[in-house]
């Protein structure tokens, strides 16, 4: 008998999306325009239509918001707007209607978790990859750690989510590695690689060969358009966060860049 006749129109699982946070400022477009030029650079691709969560929380109370020409700009800037958070309820209605879903907070600001992977300094890629993403959680008895073996390819994400990541090959251009906890690359790193993506300020990122796109600690990014610093690139390093600055550091001395 055909396969097919035992297979379900529609499943639903459990899966986990990680999303950049756009956290406005200001509504005024022209602001906002500027400082995405800034950021981006002029580079087309900076971000690869990354899943975005629009934060309003630090807008002063009562600012008007142009929903379509905010969702337009970011659009513009390849960033893909799906939510918005910390809305107040009073612009559920309006947010709704321009498609996009109302995060609630249920604790007050300075207690919420933060969401994987936010923009403060620099932008994270959180594109729908080619490749589907692995996700691994902590287990019992697993250290909590998520091992991988094999070389990670350009368009592909690797998520150790609620854990450190330890990968033991190649991390290639184009591709993206986020964890909860530290990353360890017993190799080159290329790509992004995104430590801490929940918020943990304490994570850090390991490479026995480093030359990153990106690098973010608990939300905190630093690019690297003009090359990884010289001292450091293409030799055992490691990046930490301090206050809200990104470090590099060598593995074997104090010195940092």
């Amino acid at each position: 008998m055909s396969k097919s006749l035992f297979q379900k129109p529609i499943e639903i699982k459990i899966s986990t999306v990680v999303a950049v946070s756009a956290i406005l400022s200001t509504a005024d477009r022209l602001a906002l325009d500027a400082a995405l030029a800034e950021m981006t650079g002029g580079t087309t691709d900076f971000f690869e239509d990354d899943l975005t969560v629009i934060d309003v929380a630090a807008l002063p109370a009562g600012t008007e918001i142009d929903w379509a020409g905010i969702i337009a700009l970011l659009k513009k800037y390849r960033l893909n707007p799906v939510a918005v958070r910390n809305a107040p309820p009073a612009m559920a209605a309006e947010i709704a209607a321009h498609g996009l879903s109302v995060e609630t907070a249920t604790k007050p600001r300075e207690e919420q978790e933060p969401a994987p992977a936010p923009v403060k300094a620099a932008p994270a890629a959180a594109p729908a990859p080619a490749v589907p993403a692995a996700v691994a959680e902590a287990l019992p008895g697993k250290a909590g750690v998520m091992i991988i073996d094999t070389p990670v390819r350009a368009g592909q994400r690797i998520y150790a989510r609620g854990c450190d990541l330890i990968i033991t090959a190649v991390v290639n251009n184009g591709a993206e590695i986020i964890a909860d906890g530290s990353i360890h690359v017993y190799a080159t790193l290329n790509g992004r690689a995104l430590a801490g993506a929940s918020g943990n300020a304490e994570a850090r990122i390991f490479a026995m060969n480093m030359s990153p796109e990106l690098v973010s600690i608990a939300g905190v990014y630093r690019t690297f358009e003009d090359g990884f610093p010289t001292e450091y690139a293409r030799s055992p390093a490691q990046i930490r966060l301090v206050g809200d600055r990104i470090d590099i550091l060598s593995v074997n001395s104090a010195n940092r860049a």
